[in-house]
């Protein structure tokens, strides 16, 4: 390719060439027939802007806050594992990335470089991504570690008490690199049949039986604020009733769930289509950059991973201004038009 690279897709291209197939389809594949993957790139695809004219965007402000942390951007590098397999610096350089842009990595738990080594890399708000293992002391041990190391959250994994099926994993027999976090905790040897021996160690060792109840265990080994992470569905939470005994069929149910079991927030997440295949995109239920990040680190590096925020950054404050909109809380729902919206206008 010619130059540097102009769009998220073409950094997507020359991490395609530069990786093993292995890994590439590690980073990039979804569960069982990949619906869903297809359709968080097409629901995206479906959605219509509708812009403003004659209003003065000669000073755009994409800043925001996320829990009281202030960030140039209001894009978070969601948690994305084993980055050494894209670059040798691995996680270290795309915390240095989201440093420069002064934005938040959460660091996932199957990072190649350890919480420490993240850390003292550069100085950086970061969150910590958590799964619930079996043996809750290792979850333990790891949010001990993330406070102790200066991350501001805890971000809680709830929608993979099992890992999906992920084919192409499967097909390729994928490998599990050294999980330096875990050393010492858990062993990472497990007997695959021939499958993707990821899948078969985090099946053997994640906790099935988590729920909301947990939230109190968590909160009472941590002072970090807790975000629950895989919010998807209108009715998630129905199984536990309110104070009044009611169940609240809307979105935000689970928000509010989140509240009363002491939680700082959710993030809605369909896990980058790799856990439950036909389950809609997570910016169709909403009314996650994580993978990007990916294909610049692998392309680049460190100046990958940083060009590929920067160009998410700068791509946001185009269309705000073409739209007519001077700083992130005049972006509302009248901005934009979905294709239901659209179908009804038309009968």
């Amino acid at each position: 390719m010619a130059g540097d690279p102009v769009n998220i897709n073409e950094f997507q291209e020359l991490a395609r060439q530069a990786l093993p197939k292995m890994y590439y389809d590690y980073y990039t594949g979804g569960a069982e027939d990949e619906h869903t993957l297809r359709e968080n790139v097409e629901a995206f695809q479906r959605i219509t802007f509708q812009p403003r004219i004659l209003v003065d965007v000669s000073n755009v402000d994409v800043s925001s806050s996320i829990l009281g942390y202030n960030v140039s951007v209001p894009i978070m590098i969601a948690p994305t594992g084993m980055h050494k397999l894209a670059h040798p610096k691995g996680e270290m350089a795309t915390a240095r990335a989201a440093a420069a842009c002064n934005t938040i990595m959460v660091l996932s738990f199957s990072s190649n470089c350890t919480i420490e080594e993240v850390a003292s890399s550069c100085n950086a708000i970061r969150f910590y991504q958590l799964y619930a293992y079996q043996r809750r002391d290792v979850s333990a041990k790891l949010v001990q570690r993330a406070q102790q190391n200066g991350f501001k959250a805890i971000v809680l994994t709830a929608d993979a008490p099992k890992s999906g099926r992920r084919e192409r994993d499967i097909k390729n027999k994928m490998v599990v690199p050294k999980l330096k976090n875990l050393e010492g905790l858990l062993s990472v040897e497990v007997d695959s049949e021939g499958g993707s021996k990821f899948e078969a160690f985090t099946s053997r060792t994640r906790d099935p039986s988590l729920n909301w109840k947990d939230i109190g265990w968590l909160k009472s080994i941590t002072t970090l604020p807790i975000l629950i992470k895989g919010v998807l569905t209108a009715e998630d939470g129905n199984i536990v009733h309110g104070r009044a005994g009611k169940v609240i069929f809307s979105i935000d149910f689970a928000a509010r769930m989140a509240v009363d079991v002491g939680a700082a927030g959710v993030i809605v997440s369909n896990h980058g289509a790799r856990q439950l295949d036909y389950v809609p995109a997570s910016i169709s239920v909403l009314e996650e950059i994580g993978r990007p990040v990916i294909y610049g680190l692998a392309a680049k590096g460190e100046h990958g991973a940083r060009q590929v925020i920067e160009m998410l950054r700068n791509e946001l404050e185009l269309t705000m201004s073409l739209n007519g909109c001077r700083s992130i809380k005049d972006i509302t729902r009248s901005y934009v038009r979905t294709e239901h919206e659209r179908l009804r206008s038309s009968l």
